[in-house]
């Protein structure tokens, strides 16, 4: 795992937006015990300014949670209606029930 998550850094440290994405995921998840939210929300973040969607639905989760960040609901809907307007159902959703 070790070696897989150097290669990972590597790549997300290159801008790599998926990288950038996978990387935000493995520290906010916790795997191998590494949880981190300020790191998850660094990579989140690099990778959700690029585009990906699936980074701006989780940045909008960490927002709306307060988890790596100090709780935002108005960045957090920023996020998602970013994600929303590509087609991410699930912001789609989240939007449709919450605001």
């Amino acid at each position: 795992m070790r070696a897989m998550l150097k290669g990972l850094t590597k790549a997300a440290k290159q801008g790599q937006a998926d990288a950038q994405y996978i990387l935000g995921k493995y520290y906010y998840n916790g795997d191998d015990g590494e949880q981190d939210y300020a790191q998850a929300v660094k990579w989140f973040t690099k990778a959700a300014e690029q585009g990906n969607t699936d980074a701006q639905f989780r940045l909008g989760i960490c927002y709306y949670l307060g988890h790596g960040v100090k709780k935002d609901h108005e960045q957090a809907v920023r996020w998602f209606t970013k994600a929303a307007n590509q087609n991410h159902t699930k912001a789609q959703l989240l939007l449709d029930i919450n605001y």
